[in-house]
């Protein structure tokens, strides 16, 4: 049987050599094993790891927050009218280490992981786009969370939460948890080195938090900044979070959840879409 004329050879193999665009290897059904060696080994377990950096780290740097607080109004003064200052302050920095955690925890595994070559190794796993935004999302969700609740436990011990809503508590905590680590997962994407990384977190993500209520009442601000306020989505994850501590909220509920929520589709849209088109990590 003929194999085809000299021509005809070199153009298959010249088909054979060339490059194509990548694609994630995906499994025709939810791969369960992979997902979780990347949510749990890669991601979780080696946060927990490094617990005492990244847990403790976290934990005294927010309990320095509040007992500066503590000790600095010996007098409890109020805030708003029948919540001290201390009680005011408290959630806010609690979702806030949750945030921080969630967003440096994604962004910061993957600029690693590219700029060290490492992300060669999830490339090769059989794993769709979705598998591998949920896996980075979602572990340092998790991350998120579990510094939430280390601080959380041991603000407890200096502050005084007599109400306890557990619905608002965890609802607006999950949210932010994971509205972080989507927004670390597509930064990390972006970042091609430190700097990248850095700048985001130094004139994006620090000034959210900061400028997001946790330390003053929207009541006390001046006319001209109270609006700017509500485009802060952070403002209204500390707001329900605080209301699920205090029973005190300075904006619609309803309202928050559904712009977090909101924030979270289109994160995640975005997250699939760069996996899907290999966005700075195809070779």
């Amino acid at each position: 049987m003929s194999e085809g004329t000299p021509a005809s050879r070199r153009g298959a193999a010249k088909a054979l050599l060339s490059f194509r665009a990548w694609q994630p290897p995906t499994f025709r059904h939810f791969n369960k094993r992979g997902f979780w060696a990347l949510y749990f080994h890669r991601g979780v377990w080696r946060f927990y790891r490094f617990g005492l950096e990244l847990l403790v780290g976290p934990l005294v740097s927010s309990l320095l927050f509040v007992m500066v607080f503590v000790v600095a109004q010996s007098e409890r003064a109020a805030m708003v009218p029948g919540v001290d200052l201390i009680q005011f302050i408290t959630p806010g920095i609690i979702l806030y280490a949750v945030a921080h955690t969630a967003f440096e925890n994604a962004a910061a595994m993957l600029v690693f992981e590219k700029m060290e070559g490492m992300i060669a190794d999830v490339q090769m796993a059989p794993l769709s786009p979705l598998e591998l935004l949920a896996g980075y999302a979602l572990s340092s969700a998790t991350c998120g969370l579990s510094v939430g609740l280390l601080v959380g436990g041991a603000a407890a011990i200096f502050v005084d939460f007599s109400y306890f809503d557990a619905t608002l508590v965890f609802g607006f905590a999950v949210a932010t948890a994971l509205l972080f680590g989507l927004l670390g997962t597509v930064v990390g994407l972006w970042a091609e080195r430190w700097d990248h990384y850095s700048a985001v977190e130094g004139f994006f993500v620090v000034p959210l938090g900061l400028l997001s209520g946790t330390f003053f009442s929207v009541e006390r601000l001046p006319e001209a900044l109270k609006e700017w306020i509500y485009f802060n989505p952070v403002f209204y994850a500390i707001d329900g979070f605080r209301a699920g501590l205090i029973g005190y909220a300075e904006s619609s509920l309803t309202v928050g959840l559904t712009l977090l929520t909101a924030l979270i589709v289109a994160l995640a849209l975005l997250g699939w879409r760069l996996f899907a088109i290999g966005y700075k990590i195809k070779p």
